[in-house]
């Protein structure tokens, strides 16, 4: 009896990180390379679709041929093909997946087709051995802002969403209004840590709404009212801004946990969980409340194909495999029985 590990090749494309990773179902990260577009985007101040999409396909067959190298491996070696098929800009998702597909017929190994959402959701099981479901996850990003209870592999309750903007696209938007360039997050990070966090009187969107979901737009604007009044320094103002969201986030998970109760872990995954103050606010909200803290480590908080890698692996035992005439999606939600929410939050 073949008792190895599997071996998963991953591929990510849904927005401005091409990157490539094998990684292995006893947990290790076997070979990874990422190749970031922060300078192709930044003259725009965030990601244009054409650009990367472009940038997708002109990197990713060397970087997959590298990360074999790196490994000392071959595709022989692989036993499934794990690519993001959604949701994200539908241009560099097409572009991972069409490759994936390609190399899944030619070596005749099966296709794992992965909900970038899935990835961020499972990737703190890589890292974390001990993380069991079911678990409490704040997923936070870009592009997304949601709480869910993560019940197992392909099984997500989602408990909220934002019904407008998610929070790293708040942070990327205070950034731009402060001239820190892009990506925005990091840049207010470090901003904040100069600043007062009550210096200047911000929103606190939906705190204490008997409505469990996110709201930032409001927060957004308020940033640029105070931006344009010059009457606070730009580090009070991302201090201030960057409290207010931790603010809002420490109360939809109290909303969360009194609808549907307490859970052995809760877990933050996605970009903006590479937030120290945002990490440490949860951390002490999850001592709290009496339940044990999980989040990946940095590499595996932004976009990443290991996380992509690792669903595979997760899913592969269950003979989740996709056909070949998969079809990527801009939109493909956690939680698919989810009640619809008004404004934006449905795109999640």
């Amino acid at each position: 009896m073949d008792t190895r590990p599997s071996i998963v090749l991953g591929i990510e494309s849904s927005c401005d990180e091409t990157a490539v990773a094998l990684v292995s179902t006893d947990r290790t990260i076997l070979a990874e390379r990422i190749a970031s577009q922060e300078a192709e985007h930044a003259p725009y101040g965030g990601v244009v679709p054409e650009i990367a999409a472009r940038a997708h396909a002109e990197r990713l067959a060397p970087m997959i041929e590298a990360v074999l190298a790196d490994a000392d491996m071959t595709l022989d070696d692989v036993d499934a093909i794990a690519a993001t098929a959604g949701p994200g800009l539908i241009g560099g998702v097409m572009v991972g997946l069409v490759s994936a597909k390609a190399l899944a017929m030619a070596s005749e190994t099966p296709l794992l087709a992965i909900n970038h959402l899935e990835g961020h959701a499972l990737s703190p099981r890589l890292a974390d051995a001990g993380l069991a479901f079911p678990y409490l996850l704040l997923l936070v990003s870009g592009g997304h802002c949601q709480i869910l209870k993560v019940e197992g592999v392909g099984r997500y309750r989602r408990l909220a969403t934002t019904i407008d903007d998610a929070l790293g696209e708040a942070f990327d938007k205070t950034a731009k209004l402060l001239g820190l360039g892009y990506p925005g997050g990091p840049a207010v990070e470090r901003l904040a840590l100069e600043g007062n966090p009550s210096a200047v009187p911000l929103p606190r969107p939906m705190k204490g709404s008997k409505e469990p979901h996110f709201s930032f737009a409001g927060l957004k604007s308020a940033v640029l009212r105070a931006v344009e009044s010059g009457e606070h320094t730009p580090a009070d103002i991302a201090a201030s801004f960057q409290q207010a969201a931790i603010e809002c986030l420490t109360d939809r998970l109290e909303h969360a946990v009194s609808f549907v109760g307490s859970t052995p872990t809760l877990v933050v995954a996605g970009g903006v969980a590479a937030n120290q103050q945002i990490r440490g606010a949860l951390e002490q909200f999850a001592a709290e409340h009496e339940m044990r803290f999980s989040a990946p480590p940095l590499a595996l908080c932004t976009d990443n194909a290991a996380m992509i890698a690792w669903a595979g692996c997760e899913r592969l035992p269950l003979g989740d495999t996709a056909p070949l005439d998969f079809k990527a999606r801009p939109r493909w939600p956690l939680d698919s029985e989810a009640e619809r929410v008004r404004g934006a939050g449905v795109k999640a």
